[in-house]
């Protein structure tokens, strides 16, 4: 019982770090239990989903489809608080900003966004609504809402295993959850991100697996050239971009089924 309530106590932490569901104030923290917490990132992401998923089907019931699929978003934002888009506008700005590697961390940090932020999220926005806009026709939409947000969630994560933490400050938020990855927490958050895929078929699955391993490695070979590493923002980043891609993935594979 008592690693039961552990494992619970971590989740609740990762749950209220990636989201702005109330989690219970006693729920003690450290360092290095907000470390362990990055395990559960895949299964906050499938919960956070599945409400998503709940809302726009709710929002069908009574609405056109593109104004859904607008108010579905509005509430993943606001179940959020945005967290990942604050991520991929940071990091936009950072590595399109910066000159240098110093320089691109400094402005990363900087709260007000520039251009390339700005560019990013509106492009960022506006290209999930048509993606979704497309799949809404799918059957499968409820469930492919649920894996995009648990499976990319996991691509992102699973950077911290194999890159270098690097940020400009030591008091980043992020700085406990991306020191370090075990390898069994690294195997607990793809299992969790990749399991689910399976509801959609195997086709579409090994599809998924392919093209997101491939980002993964062409993103992280990206980073390091740009900045030695990864940031909490890059993190963010990758899985705005790892949604989006699952979106078009499936929408090359289904195409006229659709």
């Amino acid at each position: 019982m008592s690693t039961i309530k552990y494992q619970y106590q971590l989740f609740m932490l990762a749950l209220g770090f990636f989201s702005r569901i109330p989690v219970p104030v006693s729920i003690p923290y450290s360092p290095e239990r907000m470390n362990q917490s990055g395990r559960y990132f895949a299964l906050v992401g499938l919960m956070l989903g599945a409400l998503c998923a709940l809302v726009l089907y709710a929002l069908q019931l009574v609405f056109p489809s593109p104004v859904a699929i607008v108010l579905m978003m509005v509430f993943s934002l606001l179940l959020t608080g945005a967290f990942h888009e604050d991520g991929l506008t940071d990091m936009a700005d950072g590595i399109g900003g910066g000159m240098t590697v110093e320089r691109r961390l400094e402005i990363m940090k900087d709260s007000r966004i520039g251009t390339y932020g700005a560019s990013a999220l509106i492009m960022t926005l506006l290209v999930k609504y048509v993606l979704l806009s497309e799949l809404i026709q799918s059957q499968q939409i409820l469930l492919i809402i649920v894996v995009s947000y648990g499976l990319s969630r996991a691509v992102a994560a699973s950077l911290i295993y194999d890159m270098p933490y690097v940020t400009g400050t030591d008091t980043s938020k992020s700085k406990p959850l991306a020191e370090r990855q075990s390898r069994r927490e690294l195997v607990i958050l793809l299992l969790t991100g990749v399991l689910p895929c399976w509801l959609l078929g195997l086709g579409q699955t090994l599809i998924l697996i392919a093209v997101l391993a491939l980002f993964r490695v062409l993103f992280k070979r990206w980073l390091m050239a740009r900045i030695g590493g990864f940031t909490g923002d890059c993190l963010g980043a990758a899985q705005q971009l790892s949604e989006m891609l699952i979106y078009l993935s499936l929408i090359a594979v289904q195409g006229v089924n659709l």
